[in-house]
């Protein structure tokens, strides 16, 4: 038979780093996760936001949704696109995903 001593194991040491270690990987997760989505999004929605705060009339935008006009009225919150001669459409301003070049529309 095993003696009691025997079965027994010494008493925990103690961890030297503090647990730290093992709060590591967690920390190296997030770290990764900031650089690789939560930072390119949020550059990303700062030149969305200074996009549509210098959009002007004349300007030469597509929609989300893939429509190609020009702007005829920029409002606070609304945008008035001009699709073809005299249609005119009213989007939200967030729909804008993209401003043109001049003389864009004229080549296509």
């Amino acid at each position: 038979m095993i003696s009691i001593a025997h079965a027994q194991t010494a008493g925990a040491a103690a961890d030297p780093t503090g647990g730290f270690m093992q709060l590591l990987p967690m920390i190296l997760m997030f770290v990764v996760l900031w650089f690789l989505m939560i930072r390119p999004q949020m550059k990303k929605a700062k030149e969305h936001k200074a996009l549509l705060a210098g959009l002007a009339k004349g300007d030469e935008v597509v929609t989300q949704g893939g429509i190609v006009g020009k702007v005829t009225k920029v409002g606070e919150n609304y945008v008035s696109v001009e699709i073809a001669e005299g249609t005119e459409v009213v989007v939200q301003k967030p729909s804008i995903g993209l401003v043109l070049p001049k003389g864009t529309l004229k080549s296509l």
